[in-house]
């Protein structure tokens, strides 16, 4: 089950004027904006003020950089900061980690930086080394939805934190987040997949003008008609207190979070990651996990497949070993539509109905 946050969408029906967009063919037909730049300004203005009504970034201070999706930007942050070192640089991540670091930096691989397999790099232990090495933090993480800090230490070490899901709609913000490179996505703040925008937070003037250089080199800047979008949706966000779309959201994802928790409470046989209740600076009060996905775990020995198990059951999840973890777990999306998160409580209360004979499990 993919990351399309289609979720959303009822609140996007409710909000259709407010949010539309109507081009008029003679209109932003120039490469660039009439202050030569490939970027809104207005857009760049709107980013930073949703990060203040979230209280989920520091953007003072910042340059802000825009990317097609969050893709693009992981991809530049990689090319800017192993520019110019004395060895080339090892890429890694602590498992379980979103596929895309691994697959894209092997797919760009050049003598400046590689991936590292190193199974020393898990979530239970630090990376010392004197070498170059960047490091990809998800927080909150993908697929198990808990904050992370980097685990590699030493004089070298580079980080890019993934903060794609450091919303309140899928987490408590503890504090906002302030890390030198920060990248985050339209996809997961509104929903809009498919206008394929990103932003990067980035404290060194030269980190943010080597990452520009990628972008314009492989893109000449980024779509105007995707700009004029996603200027239009942060301006229906911004309408009234600003914070319509987190209250909507996170009622939303917990609502979703707590069934699918009753249901899994039946079981032996299944289990999902814990997620501690956290003060959120947003809700201003202790708030309970609402992540965008389920980590679920097959606990019986001879359940060494989950995903097998779980699609015998008519669920569709990936399988653990494609986050290089085993794949005695699976994540299941959370995020699909009301319609798609119904068929999936249905199947997998069957599943629990059956394990437990007699037993009855929730129907909702």
């Amino acid at each position: 089950m993919s990351g399309d946050p289609l979720f959303l969408e009822p609140f996007w029906m409710e909000h259709a004027a407010s949010s539309a967009v109507l081009i008029s063919g003679w209109h932003r037909m120039s490469y660039t904006f009439y202050d030569k730049s490939f970027i809104s300004q207005q857009l760049e203005n709107h980013v930073r003020r949703v990060h203040e009504v979230a209280k989920n970034a520091v953007t003072k201070g910042k340059y802000v950089l825009f990317g097609v999706g969050s893709t693009q930007l992981l991809a530049a942050a990689v090319y800017a900061l192993s520019m110019n070192l004395s060895s080339p640089a090892s890429v890694v991540a602590s498992s379980p980690y979103y596929p895309l670091y691994k697959f894209q930096t092997n797919y760009f691989e050049n003598k400046r930086f590689k991936f590292d397999e190193d199974t020393s790099l898990s979530s239970n232990s630090s990376y010392n080394t004197e070498a170059n090495v960047i490091e990809f933090v998800t927080s909150p993480n993908n697929p198990d939805g808990n904050l992370k800090e980097a685990v590699s230490q030493g004089p070298l070490v580079r980080v890019i934190y993934d903060h794609a899901y450091y919303w309140p709609h899928f987490s408590a913000i503890p504090s906002p987040a302030n890390e030198d490179v920060m990248i985050f996505t339209m996809s997961k703040l509104t929903g809009h997949a498919g206008s394929r925008i990103g932003w990067a937070l980035i404290k060194d003037e030269q980190v943010y003008e080597d990452m520009n250089t990628y972008i314009s080199v492989s893109e000449m800047g980024i779509s105007r008609e995707a700009q004029l979008r996603a200027l239009q949706l942060m301006k229906a966000i911004l309408d009234g207190n600003g914070t319509d779309i987190f209250d909507y959201a996170y009622k939303k994802m917990s609502y979703r979070w707590k069934k699918l928790s009753e249901i899994v409470s039946l079981s032996s046989r299944f289990s999902i990651q814990e997620i501690p209740p956290l003060f959120c600076n947003f809700f201003e009060k202790v708030r309970g996990p609402s992540p965008a996905y389920a980590w679920v775990k097959c606990e019986r020995e001879e359940d060494t497949n989950c995903n097998e198990v779980l699609r015998a059951g008519n669920i569709i999840g990936r399988e653990g070993s494609l986050f290089s973890d085993e794949d005695r777990y699976v994540r299941l999306s959370l995020l699909k539509s009301d319609d798609d998160f119904n068929l999936l409580m249905d199947h997998l209360s069957k599943l629990v109905a059956e394990e437990n004979g007699a037993k009855t499990a929730w129907i909702f």
